[in-house]
C-alpha cells in the first residue's frame, strides 16, 4: 500500500503547515550562511551520492507521476515529468558541476580606503529564505536545493502536485545525505501538500521568505507575480522567436530550426514561430516541410499563406493548417506545433518580435555579419542568438552548472542564472575608531 503523507488531502491548516516549513528554513539559514565552501561542497557530493544511491526508490515514485499524468493526458508535456536512470545521472553530473564552480559567497567586489581610514568593501552574500514555486521538472528539486545550498541558503520548495511522489523521493534522498554532513537538512523544506490554499499561504510569507522564484507556465509565473507579498524573480515563460533572414545558409538554417524546435519541445527554450523573409520563404519552407515530412513525432505547422503555399503538398494535409494570428503568435507550445510567417525584412521581423516576445529568448540566422550585430543589439530579450539552436538557452550549457531558472525581468537577475543570482551583497565597513564629525 502507498505511505500516506501527513500532508496530503484535505484538512491541512495552510497557514501553519507552511509557515512551520518555512521557519524551520529561516533557523537552519543561520548556519548554512556560515559554512565554509569545503563544508558546502562536501555535503552536495553527498547528495549526488545519495540520489544514485536511492535511483531506484525514486524512479518508483516517479513512475507513479508519470502514470497518473498519462491518465491525465498531459501529451508532450510528459517530457517534463519523466525520469529515467540516464537523466538521475545526468542530474547528478549537474551537482557535481556546481561542486566544481567557484562559491560566490564571501566574494570581495570592490573595496575603498576612504581618507578618514575606513576600509570599505562590497561582498557577496546569500539571499536568505528561498522560495521556489514550480511545476512538473522533479529535476529542478535537485537543482534549486543543490544551487541554494552552495550559496549558503535555505530554500523551501512548492512543487506542482503532478510530481509529488517524485519530489518526496528526491527531498528524502537529499535528507539523509545532509544528516551525514555539516549542512543542517532543515536547510531544504518541502511542501508536500496538494492543497491550493498552501500555494495562496506559501506566497503571503514575507516575514519569513526573501525571495519567490516561480518556474514553469505563463499562467504559474503570473499567478506567483499577482499574489506574492514577497519580493518575485519571474523566470521561464517563453514565445520564442527565430528569424531567417534574405541571405541565409537554407541548410544551415533548416537544421537549426528543426532541432530548435523538436529536440526537446517541452522546455522553454523550444522555438514557437519561424519568421522566414520572404525572398527565402519558398526555398527555407520548401526544405524545411521536406525535412518535418519524416519527423517523428510528427510536428504540426501552421502557415501564412505564403509559406502554407510553399509547404503544401511536401507535408500532410493534416499537418499542415492555416495560422490564425489572433492566437498562435502569442502562445508558448511546448508541444510539436511551430507557427510560421513570411516577413519583408528585418525591420518587420524586429516589430513582430517587439509586439509577441517575452523577452526570454530570440534568434537570428543569417550570413550578413553587420545585420546579424544589428539584430542582437535591437531586441530586448534575456537571450539573444546568432546561428545557433535556442536549445542552448540553459544553465549547464552557459557554463553555470545548473540554473534555479531563466530570468526574464531586468533587476537583479537576467536569463539563465544560478550561483551569483542566488547572493545580494552587503557593505562591509572597517574601522580604528573613525567617528563622523
Amino acid at each position: 500500500m502507498e505511505q500516506r503523507h501527513p500532508a496530503e488531502g484535505h484538512g491541512v491548516d495552510a497557514e501553519q503547515f507552511t509557515r512551520t516549513k518555512a521557519l524551520a528554513a529561516k533557523q537552519a539559514f543561520s548556519r548554512t550562511a556560515l559554512l565554509t565552501t569545503a563544508e558546502k561542497n562536501e555535503a552536495l557530493e553527498l547528495i549526488a551520492q545519495e540520489l544514485l544511491r536511492s535511483s531506484e526508490a525514486i524512479l518508483a515514485a516517479n513512475a507513479l507521476d508519470v502514470q497518473a499524468g498519462e491518465r491525465a493526458g498531459i501529451g508532450p508535456k510528459i517530457d517534463r515529468l519523466l525520469l529515467t536512470r540516464e537523466r538521475i545521472e545526468h542530474i547528478c553530473r549537474d551537482v557535481r558541476n556546481v561542486i566544481a564552480l567557484e562559491d560566490p559567497v564571501g566574494r570581495v567586489i570592490d573595496a575603498t580606503d576612504r581618507p578618514n581610514g575606513l576600509r570599505v568593501s562590497r561582498v557577496r552574500c546569500p539571499l536568505g529564505v528561498i522560495g521556489i514555486i514550480y511545476e512538473s521538472r522533479p529535476n529542478v528539486t535537485v537543482d534549486a536545493s543543490v544551487l541554494c545550498l552552495k550559496t549558503g541558503n535555505a530554500v523551501v520548495l512548492k512543487g506542482g502536485s503532478d510530481a509529488i511522489h517524485s519530489n518526496r523521493a528526491i527531498v528524502e534522498a537529499i535528507h539523509r545525505a545532509l544528516q551525514r554532513s555539516a549542512l543542517p537538512s532543515a536547510a531544504v523544506q518541502l511542501l508536500d501538500s496538494t492543497e491550493r490554499a498552501v500555494t495562496g499561504a506559501f506566497l503571503r510569507l514575507r516575514d519569513v521568505l526573501d525571495v519567490i522564484i516561480p518556474r514553469g507556465s505563463l499562467s504559474l509565473i503570473r499567478f506567483a507575480r499577482d499574489n506574492a507579498q514577497v519580493p518575485v524573480i519571474e523566470t521561464g515563460a517563453s514565445v520564442v522567436h527565430v528569424y531567417v533572414d534574405a541571405e541565409v545558409e537554407p541548410a544551415q538554417a533548416v537544421d537549426l530550426i528543426v532541432n530548435a524546435k523538436t529536440r526537446r519541445v517541452s522546455i522553454c527554450g523550444a522555438l514557437d514561430v519561424l519568421l522566414l523573409h520572404r525572398e527565402v520563404a519558398a526555398a527555407v519552407g520548401k526544405a524545411l516541410a521536406q525535412r518535418l515530412a519524416s519527423a517523428d513525432p510528427p510536428v504540426e505547422v501552421r502557415a501564412d499563406p505564403a509559406c502554407h503555399a510553399a509547404m503544401a503538398g511536401i507535408l500532410p494535409e493534416e499537418r499542415l493548417k492555416a495560422l490564425d494570428p489572433a492566437g498562435d503568435y502569442d502562445t508558448e507550445w511546448l508541444d510539436y506545433i511551430l507557427a510560421v510567417r513570411a516577413v519583408d525584412s528585418m525591420d518587420a521581423a524586429l516589430a513582430h518580435i517587439q509586439a509577441h516576445s517575452l523577452k526570454h529568448t530570440e534568434a537570428i540566422y543569417t550570413t550578413n555579419g553587420e545585420r546579424a550585430e544589428r539584430f542582437l543589439a535591437s531586441v530586448d530579450a534575456a537571450c539573444v542568438m546568432h546561428n545557433a539552436s535556442t536549445q542552448f538557452v540553459d544553465g549547464a550549457e552557459f557554463g553555470l552548472g545548473a540554473e534555479i531558472g531563466i530570468s526574464t525581468q531586468k533587476l537583479h537577475v537576467r536569463g539563465p542564472f544560478a550561483l551569483e543570482g542566488l547572493t545580494s551583497m552587503k557593505w562591509l565597513v572597517r574601522g580604528n575608531g573613525q567617528i563622523r564629525p
